[in-house]
């Protein structure tokens, strides 16, 4: 049976998150310490720790079938890279920051400047979008530094608090893009492969509808079904149970965690009682 390979961030933000969604999907990986290469001993899958900035290349070659990769470095390096999955995890921005002290009125105070990046792909094209020329340093690690000693007059960096620049008497002036982890797949995958790759994002697409929704049950009245029908999103249709108590049901659904407490606020307006709220470990359609 072929094996898929999947590589993940050698270390750094994303190393964590990517293993433990893997695990999530119930994939057990045989991982040791400091180990560049593991298996999973439940799925044919391979993991390869690599330097995060060698990622986008792998997939390119086709050494590896599948990445968990920030989209950010897919537009600074690997352009027709297809994504099959945002993972709605260590979000970002790559972002131009510039001294604190320095007046900024729009990006045409930027034409000209000297600008240090560890992204010359990303700020060349972004820069040329609006006609405007810059003198790109790149530089890789601590960025945010070279205002301070004198290398640039701004930077392009990545922004996730805000906590670097401010350390730093940097401020956030333009957005170039929003990234996020996402799942990267080979142009180079055979059928084969991509059978793998299907149940993987199958998986993984379960683990997330269950990360981003909470399940509810809630004592109605019976007159008022309709009116709590009305507020929550449902899959197909409300799940009503009736109870001991005439006049009663008890209704389940799924809501979305973002819109949480609007929808509790809602349904307590519409007489709703006793609601208990449910984490959700899996969540398949």
């Amino acid at each position: 049976m072929s094996t898929l390979k999947i590589a993940i961030q050698k270390s750094g933000r994303l190393n964590e998150e990517s293993i433990q969604i893997l695990k999530d999907c119930g994939i057990s990986i045989n991982n040791g310490i400091d180990q560049l290469k593991a298996e999973a001993s439940n799925f044919p899958l391979e993991v390869l720790y690599l330097r995060n900035s060698d990622i986008p290349q792998y997939l390119i070659d086709g050494v590896v079938d599948l990445a968990i990769v920030g989209d950010n470095l897919l537009v600074e390096k690997g352009k027709g890279i297809e994504v099959v999955q945002k993972l709605g995890f260590s979000k970002c921005k790559v972002s131009v920051a510039v001294p604190k002290t320095l007046e900024y009125n729009s990006i045409q105070d930027l034409a000209g400047l000297r600008i240090a990046t560890s992204y010359p792909n990303t700020v060349n094209e972004y820069f040329n979008s609006f006609g405007l020329k810059v003198d790109i340093h790149q530089i890789s690690g601590s960025v945010e530094i070279a205002p301070n000693i004198g290398l640039a007059d701004a930077i392009v960096d990545i922004v996730s608090s805000g906590s670097t620049l401010f350390k730093n008497n940097l401020k956030e002036v333009e957005v170039i893009l929003k990234s996020e982890a996402v799942l990267a797949v080979s142009p180079k995958v055979s059928p084969e492969i991509q059978k793998h790759i299907d149940t993987l994002k199958f998986r993984i697409q379960a683990v997330l509808r269950a990360r981003n929704s909470k399940y509810i049950l809630m004592n109605v009245p019976n007159d008022k079904i309709d009116a709590v029908g009305k507020i929550l999103p449902v899959l197909r249709s409300l799940t009503v149970l009736p109870l001991a108590q005439e006049g009663w049901s008890s209704v389940h659904s799924v809501i979305d965690k973002d819109s949480f407490w609007d929808v509790i606020d809602q349904l307590k307006e519409v007489g709703a009682e006793g609601i208990l709220v449910c984490p959700i470990e899996k969540m398949v359609l």
